[in-house]
């Protein structure tokens, strides 16, 4: 486990990464919702992947049931993302989207595969901007993304992964939440990556200290 560790500098640089690129992302869903957009500060932690899933928990919250939208990525980083809504958040997306009536199940689905796979997209694409010049060869970090499916729905946060259906062994999780002013929204992207896109995000995140 400890060699997966990111060093306290490699952290501190992969959280300023993220935070731009949940920054756009943020800067999108107050575009699309018409809302001032707060963020919390990225969270980072490579974890066995048995304790990821008590990690989302934490994150979320415990006293909560929740449903996620997951897309995968691959190409020179691969993983999986998350975007994870209470429910009360599910409910005011119609509301903050214009509709003038309640939506029913599918149109509310719809809804949520449109503004997980912005934030996904936004995120990702944030991210890649800003280590496609640190790789080991330049211009070759590029991404591309299923299409983005509800995984679940109206569940505890814990029950979202479940470790017997992956064959990693370590999860780099990276989480920031969005919440809305004067709102009960608040959503959760959740980025994971196996070891080894952990080992290149640790050698992009050297050559990114360096460049400083």
């Amino acid at each position: 486990m400890s060699t997966m560790q990111l060093t306290e500098d490699q952290r501190d640089a992969m959280q300023e990464i993220a935070n731009i690129a949940m920054g756009q992302a943020g800067s999108l869903l107050a575009e699309l919702l018409g809302n001032f957009v707060n963020l919390s500060v990225p969270r980072i932690k490579v974890l066995a992947l048995a304790e990821v899933a008590h990690a989302i928990r934490d994150m979320v919250g415990s006293d909560i049931d929740v449903t996620a939208v997951r897309q995968s990525f691959q190409g020179y980083l691969t993983g999986e993302a998350l975007v994870i809504y209470g429910q009360d958040g599910c409910k005011e997306l119609g509301d903050l989207m214009g509709y003038d009536e309640a939506l029913d199940r599918s149109e509310e689905t719809e809804l949520l595969l449109d503004v997980s796979n912005i934030l996904v997209g936004a995120c990702l694409g944030g991210i890649v901007d800003q280590i496609k010049n640190l790789t080991e060869a330049q211009g070759t970090a590029e991404l591309g993304f299923s299409a983005p499916s509800v995984m679940a729905e109206s569940v505890p946060a814990d029950a979202l992964i479940n470790p017997d259906k992956l064959s990693w062994t370590h999860a780099l999780l990276v989480e920031v939440n969005f919440t809305l002013e004067g709102r009960n929204f608040i959503s959760h992207l959740c980025m994971l990556m196996p070891e080894h896109s952990i080992d290149k995000m640790r050698s992009i995140l050297d050559r990114f200290i360096e460049s400083f």
